[in-house]
């Protein structure tokens, strides 16, 4: 499986492609197989995501993830402060975040 990242451009928020658009919650990423560079490029060039790329993921019993833990980190938040972490599909997320 492959997915995608990058950083949403007026946010700086980390966001995944679903398919159709960008999301902040990494279980909503769509496999990208092997469109993934294409993607990446229409979009950088449409200025909605800055620095996308393409990265492994694997399926788990919560929806896609990725497989190295450096983006597993950037998918989940800060790792040293757990009430600053991002809850995946918690809608009030954001408000907690900054």
């Amino acid at each position: 499986m492959k997915i995608l990242t990058g950083n949403d451009l007026a946010t700086g928020d980390v966001v995944w492609w679903t398919g159709s658009g960008w999301s902040r919650h990494v279980e909503d990423a769509a496999d990208v197989g092997d469109q993934g560079e294409a993607i990446a490029h229409a979009e950088e060039g449409a200025r909605r995501v800055n620095s996308p790329y393409v990265i492994d993921g694997e399926q788990s019993d919560s929806g896609p993830r990725p497989a190295h833990i450096k983006d597993r980190v950037r998918a989940l938040g800060p790792t040293v402060r757990p009430d600053l972490t991002l809850k995946p599909a918690d809608p009030d997320a954001a408000n907690r975040v900054l």
